[in-house]
């Protein structure tokens, strides 16, 4: 039988499995050994450029509220991370993590020569390249590629498609809304159909025995997310959201062990030119709500100590209001660190200079890929600038 290329792309979180070279081509029999327990790496992409300056707020900067007289977020009503800064009032559980010592705050991160637009500054996040520069993998998967190459569930996306972020050389992520309906989808009339008319031996070193290993990989690790996942299940109580759901089952992975390294996941559209504190708050409750309920499962089964939650958006906004009550595309922006293992607690650098712009803009003072090689050397155990391409000084805060 002869399998369509549409219909492989069909189950699209399929089709994005994880890639090896044909020369290690052999079909998947059984489960591989678990890597090492470790640390889990959970990243929170915010689509569409969160503003940074209303998630923390500068509650002491005159200047802030002079551009903002419309929607800045008032002193008296954020809650306070010390004398200089506040926190948005919708963030109630991070303010709580931030209370325990278990928030941190990297203020103007950013890169050399920004790009306001959305999806070539996401492209550079997620590849960690130069703003000149092109690439075609992303740092997660180069993770991927250098630690943990045959091993697809190393890195999970929890989503349709997967991001460029976990695509690697050789090795690929695996992205997935949850873990049954993965499961059901490796088990479709086309995958059965092909795995049984071809093999490996008969194609070996061909564009077939690729693509066989690509389903055998996809098969056995469909069914190991999907029986892990039934282990241990979450028993919070999440919220009925998108992001309450994939939280949800990261967490019942996490519980059950399962040898996924890092998560990825997304919410949005944080892109606020018009009415921006309907749309910032309503989103920050959607993430209130499921970082309390992921939070709170992972300390009762004491697992927050190996868990490293950190959150990034493509950029920031400009300093200035506009016309409609909300704000346009910007450039640094804050990053926000949650876990129970971090060295490093409260606001680990200042807080943006508002007389020291560029154009209207606010100037980065850490490059992100600082970041990257913090949670690859310090939290990964990995090879930071192999993987990255160049040494970048990690920080100290994991």
């Amino acid at each position: 039988m002869l399998i369509k290329r549409r219909d492989f792309l069909k189950t699209g979180s399929l089709a994005t499995a994880s890639l090896l070279l044909p020369k290690f081509l052999k079909a998947v029999e059984g489960r591989q050994v678990l890597a090492p327990k470790g640390k889990v790496l959970v990243m929170l992409q915010l689509n569409g450029g969160n503003d940074g300056l209303n998630t923390v707020i500068p509650v002491r900067n005159d200047i802030y509220y002079k551009e903002r007289r419309r929607i800045a977020v008032p002193r008296e009503t954020s809650l306070s991370l010390g004398t200089e800064a506040g926190l948005h009032p919708t963030l109630t559980a991070l303010k709580e993590a931030y209370d325990a010592g278990e928030m941190a705050v990297l203020n103007s991160v950013g890169y050399p020569n920004p790009d306001r637009s959305h999806f070539r500054s996401m492209d550079i996040w997620q590849s960690a390249s130069a703003a000149s520069e092109y690439w075609q993998t992303g740092w997660i998967g180069r993770y991927l590629d250098a630690q943990c190459a045959g091993r697809p569930s190393a890195a999970l996306e929890i989503d349709d498609t997967l991001s460029l972020a976990l695509k690697g050389i050789q090795s690929k992520g695996l992205a997935l809304q949850d873990p049954k309906r993965l499961f059901e989808s490796a088990r479709g009339q086309y995958f059965v159909d092909y795995a049984a008319a071809h093999s490996p031996e008969k194609h070996e070193d061909t564009p077939v025995a690729y693509l066989y290993k690509t389903m055998a990989e996809t098969l056995s690790s469909a069914d190991y997310i999907y029986q892990q996942s039934r282990r241990k299940p979450a028993t919070a109580a999440y919220p009925a959201t998108g992001l309450g759901k994939q939280l949800k089952t990261i967490a019942s992975l996490i519980l059950a062990d399962t040898d996924t390294t890092v998560y990825y996941v997304s919410l949005g559209s944080f892109d606020t030119h018009i009415n921006q504190e309907g749309q910032q708050k309503r989103l920050f409750q959607e993430i209130n709500d499921a970082l309390a309920a992921f939070i709170k499962e992972l300390k009762s089964n004491g697992k927050w100590e190996d868990v490293l939650v950190a959150t990034f958006s493509e950029f920031g906004r400009r300093v200035s209001q506009n016309a409609s009550g909300g704000t346009d595309h910007g450039t640094a922006n804050n990053m926000i660190l949650l876990g129970g293992g971090l060295r490093e607690k409260g606001l680990l650098n200042p807080l943006p200079d508002l007389l020291d712009l560029d154009a209207g803009d606010l100037k980065y003072q850490v490059d992100f890929r600082q970041v990257y090689a913090t949670l690859l050397d310090h939290w990964l155990q990995a090879d930071a600038e192999k993987i990255l391409g160049r040494k970048f000084d990690p920080l100290q805060f994991v």
